[in-house]
């Protein structure tokens, strides 16, 4: 069938909206017609090349929308049905059996390799192979092909133009908290980078009771958003401010917990430095291959920990339909993150989430 999507003609090149034809769905797949899609920094990442996709390609990974059809062989879902379509992995690899999908050993091919995992294309132009199958979704289209044990089935009381925001960003942040770090009440917790990746773990710091709960931030604007959401305490970046003192004074003997999303090592190292002993640092920020960071081994021996956590440690089709919930219950308003853009205008979006205008940009989808 004939779809819009929006392509990246070569790297580092603008989106072009354009029609391409999407496969039919197989057996095991299904599929949706977007409503809604999440621009993540992974999205960026993907046109300006840090992965070994082809071009053209179509990203997109945090789709939202409604099951148009299904594969024979589907049971899961049904047409009609409301989905978030999460990431991909293999269900064999010793992780994945571990109930480890987030960490999948197949999960970088499944991701970014621009094929099913059997080489297949979902997408093609006048004839030639158009590389999706981001995520195994690329949903910056109108429609998207997901295999049923990636399509997550949500409540149909959830506003489906929101739902995609819990692919990726919302998820990585949230079970970063909720199924990683796992703190207590009255435990203390520094984010740093409170756009949605850090506003969604320090969210779901205020549900587990953390206090004081401190966001660092080089925008203003988020930071304020940060106070309204939960934040005890807040600190400008940008200023002459030493970061691990300010720290220190807040908590007395340095964060329990810090989560880091910049993906920058010098502000790794902070986040590093900012915990007590014993604390716990979760990097969740996603760097370019090659990218080192370095900090002192006799304070890291001090019982500290640093965690990579990915995709927030989540095993979708039970955490997601939880974090909706929240959401639906008005305790995990990720509403407040998000701005609506048409499809048509995803550079402008992509461009405003660089600048960090946009916290999370939703595209809306032509039908």
């Amino acid at each position: 069938m004939k779809i819009t999507a929006a392509i990246v003609p070569e790297k580092f090149a603008p989106f072009v909206i354009d029609t391409v034809e999407l496969a039919d769905p197989r057996p095991d797949e299904v599929l949706v017609r977007v409503v809604a899609s999440g621009m993540c920094h992974t999205d960026l990442h993907g046109r300006d090349g840090y992965f070994a996709i082809p071009y053209p390609a179509v990203f997109g990974h945090e789709g939202g929308g409604i099951v148009e059809a299904v594969g024979s062989a589907v049971t899961r879902l049904a047409p009609g049905d409301h989905v978030v379509m999460a990431f991909p992995f293999c269900g064999h690899c010793p992780n994945c059996q571990s109930h480890m999908p987030a960490h999948c050993l197949d999960s970088r091919k499944l991701k970014s390799s621009g094929t099913r995992a059997d080489g297949s294309t979902l997408m093609s132009k006048d004839g030639r192979p158009v590389y999706s199958a981001f995520f195994q979704q690329s949903s910056f289209g109108s429609f998207a092909i997901a295999n049923e044990n990636w399509a997550v089935k949500v409540r149909k009381d959830a506003p489906v133009d929101q739902i995609g925001a819990f692919a990726c960003g919302v998820q990585t942040g949230a079970g970063a908290v909720f199924n990683a770090i796992k703190p207590s009440p009255g435990e203390s917790f520094a984010v740093f980078g409170v756009g949605g990746v850090g506003l969604s773990a320090m969210m779901a710091a205020k549900l587990h009771g953390c206090d004081p709960i401190i966001a660092v931030d080089v925008h203003e604007h988020r930071l304020a958003l940060a106070r309204e959401l939960g934040a005890t305490h807040t600190i400008n970046h940008s200023g002459r401010t030493d970061i691990v003192a300010a720290i220190r004074s807040i908590t007395g003997y340095g964060a329990r917990y810090t989560v880091e999303t910049s993906a920058i090592p010098a502000v790794l190292r902070e986040a590093i430095e900012a915990l007590m002993p014993l604390g716990t640092c979760v990097l969740l920020g996603s760097a370019r291959p090659g990218t080192e960071a370095s900090f002192e081994m006799p304070f890291l021996q001090n019982g500290r920990t640093v965690q990579g956590v990915v995709q927030g440690w989540s095993e979708p089709q039970t955490f997601l339909p939880r974090l909706v919930d929240l959401m639906m219950e008005g305790r995990f308003p990720v509403d407040r993150l998000t701005t609506t853009y048409e499809l048509a205008d995803i550079n402008r979006a992509a461009e405003d989430a660089v600048a960090g205008r946009t916290i999370k940009p939703l595209l809306r989808m032509p039908h």
